[in-house]
C-alpha cells in the first residue's frame, strides 16, 4: 500500500479547493448586498422601537395626563396610530429583507418627512427629524444601488 493519494482523492481535494475559492469570491462579490441586509436589519430594530414608542403613546405608558392620547388633536391621534401600526409591519419586512418590507419602510420614512414638513402642527415640524429621515433614505438608496451593481442582469 503506497502513501501517495489516489487520482480520485486528488480530484476531490482539487474540487473542494475550487469550491472554497468560488465561495470566497462570491462572498467578496456580495459585499454590498451584505451591507444592505445589515442596514435593513438595523432599520428594522429602529422601526420596532419607533412603533413601540407610538403604541406607548396610544396606551398612555409615556407622557402625563396632559399628554394623554384622548387629549390630543384628531390629526395627532390618527398619525400616531398610523405610525404605530406601519412601523411594526415595516420592521418585520425589513428584518426578513423582503422587497415589500423596504416599500413599507420607505412609505413610513416619506410619510414622517411629509408630516413634519407639510403639517408641523401635528408633531412639531422638526427639521432634525426630516434630516434624519432623508439621511436614512439616502443611505438605503446608495446601498441598494451598489448591491444592484454587484448582480448585473
Amino acid at each position: 500500500m503506497s502513501e501517495t493519494p489516489s487520482r480520485d482523492q486528488t480530484r476531490e481535494g482539487g474540487m473542494s479547493v475550487a469550491a472554497i475559492d468560488s465561495e470566497r469570491s462570491e462572498a467578496d462579490e456580495n459585499v454590498w448586498t451584505r451591507r444592505l441586509v445589515l442596514f435593513l436589519r438595523v432599520m428594522a430594530v429602529v422601526s420596532i422601537l419607533k412603533g413601540l414608542y407610538h403604541w406607548a403613546q396610544v396606551t398612555g405608558f409615556v407622557g402625563g395626563e396632559d399628554d394623554a392620547f384622548e387629549n390630543q388633536a384628531m390629526a395627532w391621534q390618527a398619525s400616531t396610530v398610523y405610525f404605530a401600526v406601519i412601523e411594526l409591519v415595516a420592521a418585520v419586512g425589513l428584518w426578513l429583507a423582503t422587497p415589500w418590507g423596504a416599500v413599507v419602510w420607505l412609505t413610513t420614512v416619506v410619510s414622517m418627512a411629509v408630516i413634519e414638513l407639510m403639517f408641523p402642527g401635528i408633531y412639531g415640524g422638526s427639521l432634525i427629524v426630516v434630516g434624519g429621515e432623508a439621511l436614512m433614505l439616502a443611505t438605503y438608496l446608495a446601498l441598494a444601488w451598489m448591491a444592484a451593481r454587484e448582480r448585473p442582469p
